[in-house]
């Protein structure tokens, strides 16, 4: 091997082995389309089951009819060949007439002239012997005592296949099919029959080889034709199929669509009725279904409205006689020096109760606004860390007051978000007040970290803690975990709903976990930018410090109630 073709040769194998990949790669791209159409299209899917049970049957039916009619043929070629070589062994018979004792050569020849007259005479005029066909005649001595012995023979003997000289030696009729090779180098198949001339002295056979091209030629058509009708028939019933699912899988499709655009908010989307069948009466049933949606969404948005212009109406009424009664009770608590001592208690009662009052009221006025959808949200990029600072010192009175300290966790460099800052310090103190109320006089602890795409702050607490399944009630409207428990920060009830609601206007979640004995722990995550989604939070929820195997996980995704619901733990209020 000279080095060019040592060279020439792992190029070739590199080539080679790129055209693999190329071809493999192209093979899976066209698997995985495949298997993308087969799940996502009813039509694809019938279509190519009809075409694969379709093709099963026509290959069955079509090997059933070619076997049929090649053995119909070969059973009509045998009785015509059967037929036409007893004839022209009577014939042969009346020709060697008194043979034996001659030379061989002298046998030789009177078989050949024997050949001769049956290949001219017309020894069989019915239709069975003319099925038969052009034959080729040949005529040999030969016999079980004779079998040693050189055969005399005329024609073309040793296209005889010995097995079936066998049986005509043995005195038997018989037939058989071979194929030999011809003078033009191709290969030929005959339809062999032998049998005895009993009416000889020397024992004779006489054969005939009859040509199987006709019905080769035959058999090739009918396949052919088999092959080529089963193609048009099989691209038939995928068209067919095709047009037929297509009628059932067009409403579907339309219907499909209608659903989604409704779901959207589309309530006026309504289908097509045409007809009277099946799918006209899907499409009424549907239409029917949409319009008393419809109706039954309507109610509840005009109820919603009068519900929320109720409460607002009454929050906005209700302040006017409330700064009436608030000026007499700043009048009265002014001079509580000057009363009895159970009249000074209740004017400084009167008072707290105003403010808590107002409260309230503000509360009603903020929720009516976030359930309305007008509330916007004024967000600018500034730095959280001096929001959570002004959270906690706003909290840090009431948290000694119960006996508890505020620690706060804060990263060392600048942790800039596109935020609304009032909203989000109203958010921590809203946590920090409802962790004040429950902590049992433990510390309570604000984390704040962040990555390049998310902020998270949690508000930790090693108080009572919540029961399994208290998760998602705790920003519930009004929701209290233990009426009985005394009020420390004067919260409405309402301001972990606020929260929740003031979260999701920055794209944000707001998580709650905890345990019996434990605490309990909420985090409020959100995107360091309104234009990109927040990914992974930078804090984890269950915290790190709670106990494995005692404390029962259950962070899940809440959602307020859609009523108020009076029930058991109150939150800090606004």
């Amino acid at each position: 091997m000279t080095p060019a073709s040592g060279r020439r040769l792992p190029a070739f194998a590199r080539s080679t082995a790129r055209l693999v990949r190329r071809v493999v790669v192209f093979a899976r791209r066209r698997a995985v389309a495949f298997n993308e159409l087969w799940k996502h299209s009813l039509q694809f899917r019938v279509t190519v089951s009809t075409l694969a049970l379709s093709s099963a049957v026509v290959f069955v039916l079509g090997m059933v009819l070619q076997n049929q009619i090649t053995e119909r043929l070969l059973d009509t070629k045998r009785d015509a060949a059967t037929a036409q070589t007893r004839a022209a062994a009577e014939t042969a018979a009346g020709e060697l007439v008194g043979l034996g004792g001659e030379t061989a050569e002298a046998m030789r020849n009177r078989l050949e002239n024997a050949l001769k007259k049956i290949a001219i005479t017309p020894t069989s005029q019915d239709a069975a012997g003319s099925a038969a066909g052009t034959f080729i005649p040949v005529l040999a001595s030969g016999g079980h005592d004779q079998s040693r012995d050189e055969p005399a023979f005329a024609g073309p003997f040793e296209n005889v296949p010995p097995r079936l000289r066998q049986f005509v030696e043995a005195e038997q009729t018989s037939y058989l099919e071979h194929t030999v090779p011809d003078a033009n180098g191709g290969r030929t198949t005959y339809l062999i029959v032998g049998t005895p001339l009993k009416t000889v002295a020397v024992p004779l056979q006489l054969y005939l080889l009859f040509p199987l091209t006709t019905e080769q030629n035959t058999v090739s058509t009918v396949q052919n034709t088999l092959l080529v009708g089963g193609l048009v028939l099989l691209l038939l019933l995928a068209g067919i199929t095709n047009l037929v699912v297509r009628q059932v899988v067009r409403p579907v499709r339309s219907a499909a669509a209608a659903a989604e655009q409704f779901a959207g908010g589309d309530l006026d989307q309504r289908l097509a009725v045409v007809g009277e069948d099946d799918l006209a009466k899907l499409a009424g049933s549907y239409n029917g279904m949409a319009a008393s949606i419809q109706r039954q969404i309507r109610q509840l948005e005009e109820f919603g409205g009068l519900q929320r212009r109720f409460t607002s109406d009454v929050s906005h009424e209700l302040r006017t006689p409330l700064t009436t009664v608030r000026m007499a009770a700043d009048v009265l608590h002014a001079s509580r020096e000057q009363f009895p001592a159970g009249l000074a208690r209740s004017t400084e009662l009167l008072v707290d109760e105003l403010d808590r009052f107002e409260a309230l009221l503000g509360d009603l006025l903020e929720i009516s606004r976030l359930d309305a959808g007008v509330e916007e949200l004024s967000a600018e990029f500034i730095d959280v860390r001096p929001i959570a600072t002004r959270a906690v010192e706003q909290v840090r009175v009431i948290a000694g007051n119960a006996g508890s300290s505020v620690e706060l966790v804060l990263p060392d460099e600048e942790v800039p978000a596109e935020v609304d800052s009032r909203r989000v310090e109203r958010i921590l103190r809203n946590l920090l007040g409802n962790a004040v109320d429950h902590s049992e006089g433990k510390p309570v602890v604000l984390t704040v970290a962040a990555d390049e795409t998310t902020v998270a702050i949690t508000v930790r607490d090693h108080g009572v803690g919540l029961r399994t399944g208290e998760e998602g009630l705790v920003f519930n409207r009004f929701w209290r975990a233990d009426p009985s428990r005394n009020r420390r920060t004067g919260g409405t009830g309402l301001g972990l709903a606020i929260s929740l609601e003031d979260a999701r206007l920055h794209g944000g979640e707001l998580d709650a976990w905890g345990a019996p004995g434990q605490g309990a722990c909420f985090r409020f995550t959100f995107p360091r930018h309104q234009d990109i989604p927040a990914g992974e939070p930078p804090l984890a929820l269950p915290p790190r410090d709670h106990i494995p195997g005692e404390v029962p996980l259950g962070i899940i995704e809440v959602t307020p109630a859609p009523e108020a619901i009076f029930a058991e733990r109150e939150e800090v209020g606004q």
